[in-house]
Protein backbone atom coordinates (compact mmCIF):
# COMPACT_ATOMS: atom_id res chain seq x y z
CA UNK A 1 0.00 0.00 0.00
CA UNK A 2 2.54 2.65 1.00
CA UNK A 3 4.41 1.45 -2.31
CA UNK A 4 1.04 2.74 -4.51
CA UNK A 5 1.01 5.83 -2.52
CA UNK A 6 4.62 6.90 -3.44
CA UNK A 7 4.08 5.91 -7.13
CA UNK A 8 0.57 8.33 -6.94
CA UNK A 9 2.90 11.02 -5.81
CA UNK A 10 5.46 10.52 -8.64
CA UNK A 11 3.09 10.10 -11.34
CA UNK A 12 3.06 13.01 -13.52
CA UNK A 13 0.10 14.99 -13.61
CA UNK A 14 -1.16 16.96 -16.67
CA UNK A 15 -1.14 20.62 -17.05
CA UNK A 16 -4.17 22.06 -15.57
CA UNK A 17 -6.13 23.52 -18.69
CA UNK A 18 -8.25 27.10 -18.98
CA UNK A 19 -10.78 27.21 -21.08
CA UNK A 20 -11.65 30.30 -22.16
CA UNK A 21 -14.76 31.83 -23.04
CA UNK A 22 -15.08 30.95 -26.29
CA UNK A 23 -14.93 27.29 -25.21
CA UNK A 24 -11.24 26.60 -26.70
CA UNK A 25 -8.74 24.68 -24.04
CA UNK A 26 -5.43 26.83 -23.50
CA UNK A 27 -2.62 25.44 -21.94
CA UNK A 28 0.90 27.42 -20.49
CA UNK A 29 3.51 25.68 -21.67
CA UNK A 30 6.41 28.38 -20.85
CA UNK A 31 6.69 31.60 -19.03
CA UNK A 32 5.34 33.33 -21.93
CA UNK A 33 4.48 30.73 -24.42
CA UNK A 34 0.34 28.86 -24.45
CA UNK A 35 -0.77 26.61 -26.84
CA UNK A 36 -4.38 26.41 -27.75
CA UNK A 37 -5.62 23.32 -28.76
CA UNK A 38 -6.96 21.84 -31.77
CA UNK A 39 -10.89 22.60 -32.62
CA UNK A 40 -12.68 21.19 -35.82
CA UNK A 41 -14.39 24.30 -37.71
CA UNK A 42 -13.12 27.00 -35.38
CA UNK A 43 -11.13 30.53 -37.39
CA UNK A 44 -7.95 31.56 -36.80
CA UNK A 45 -9.43 34.34 -34.81
CA UNK A 46 -11.63 31.80 -32.50
CA UNK A 47 -7.21 30.64 -31.49
CA UNK A 48 -6.57 34.38 -30.65
CA UNK A 49 -9.46 34.95 -29.01
CA UNK A 50 -8.36 31.93 -26.31
CA UNK A 51 -4.87 32.93 -26.44
CA UNK A 52 -5.89 36.39 -25.58
CA UNK A 53 -8.48 35.36 -23.01
CA UNK A 54 -5.56 33.65 -21.25
CA UNK A 55 -3.06 35.68 -21.25
CA UNK A 56 -5.23 38.37 -19.52
CA UNK A 57 -6.80 36.05 -16.86
CA UNK A 58 -4.40 33.70 -16.38
CA UNK A 59 -1.38 35.78 -17.09
CA UNK A 60 -3.04 38.87 -15.24
CA UNK A 61 -0.97 40.91 -18.78
CA UNK A 62 -3.07 44.50 -19.35
CA UNK A 63 -4.51 44.88 -22.72
CA UNK A 64 -2.30 46.50 -24.50
CA UNK A 65 0.46 43.85 -24.08
CA UNK A 66 0.99 42.58 -27.33
CA UNK A 67 0.35 38.71 -28.45
CA UNK A 68 2.03 36.93 -31.12
CA UNK A 69 1.52 33.64 -32.85
CA UNK A 70 4.66 30.59 -32.27
CA UNK A 71 3.32 28.04 -34.49
CA UNK A 72 4.70 28.74 -38.00
CA UNK A 73 1.96 28.49 -41.37
CA UNK A 74 0.82 26.51 -42.41
CA UNK A 75 -0.72 24.49 -39.81
CA UNK A 76 -1.08 20.77 -39.88
CA UNK A 77 -4.68 19.34 -39.54
CA UNK A 78 -5.56 19.22 -35.96
CA UNK A 79 -2.45 20.61 -34.80
CA UNK A 80 -3.47 23.84 -32.52
CA UNK A 81 -1.87 26.92 -32.42
CA UNK A 82 0.93 28.36 -29.77
CA UNK A 83 0.97 31.86 -29.19
CA UNK A 84 3.43 33.88 -26.93
CA UNK A 85 4.10 37.28 -25.23
CA UNK A 86 7.90 37.54 -26.61
CA UNK A 87 8.14 39.19 -29.95
CA UNK A 88 11.33 37.31 -30.04
CA UNK A 89 9.91 34.01 -30.52
CA UNK A 90 7.20 34.95 -32.61
CA UNK A 91 6.87 33.01 -36.19
CA UNK A 92 7.48 35.21 -39.31
CA UNK A 93 4.70 35.85 -41.34
CA UNK A 94 2.19 33.69 -38.91
CA UNK A 95 0.61 36.59 -37.33
CA UNK A 96 -3.10 38.51 -38.26
CA UNK A 97 -3.39 40.72 -41.05
CA UNK A 98 -5.37 43.99 -39.09
CA UNK A 99 -5.79 47.33 -40.37
CA UNK A 100 -5.94 49.93 -37.56
CA UNK A 101 -3.93 51.30 -35.52
CA UNK A 102 -0.66 49.52 -33.59
CA UNK A 103 2.27 47.90 -35.12
CA UNK A 104 2.51 45.65 -37.89
CA UNK A 105 4.17 42.98 -36.96
CA UNK A 106 1.53 40.06 -37.05
CA UNK A 107 0.66 40.99 -33.15
CA UNK A 108 -2.85 41.98 -32.06
CA UNK A 109 -3.10 43.86 -28.60
CA UNK A 110 -4.66 40.91 -25.88
CA UNK A 111 -7.43 43.89 -25.69
CA UNK A 112 -8.23 43.42 -29.13
CA UNK A 113 -7.82 39.99 -29.24
CA UNK A 114 -10.69 39.24 -26.33
CA UNK A 115 -12.51 42.26 -27.22
CA UNK A 116 -13.08 42.01 -31.03
CA UNK A 117 -12.20 37.96 -31.19
CA UNK A 118 -14.11 37.22 -28.81
CA UNK A 119 -17.63 35.82 -29.08
CA UNK A 120 -19.61 33.85 -26.49
CA UNK A 121 -21.90 31.29 -28.24
CA UNK A 122 -23.65 28.71 -26.18
CA UNK A 123 -23.79 25.71 -26.70
CA UNK A 124 -20.20 26.77 -26.88
CA UNK A 125 -19.36 22.85 -27.04
CA UNK A 126 -21.45 22.04 -30.48
CA UNK A 127 -19.46 24.25 -32.66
Amino acid sequence: MRLFAIVLLLWPLPASAFIAQNGMTVRQIGPTEMSVEFHPRRGDTDYWCAAGDFAKRVLDQPGDTRLWRASPKPRRGGDGIVFTLDGAQKAEGAGLSHFGGGPRDGSVSIGMAVGNYCQIEFPFWRR
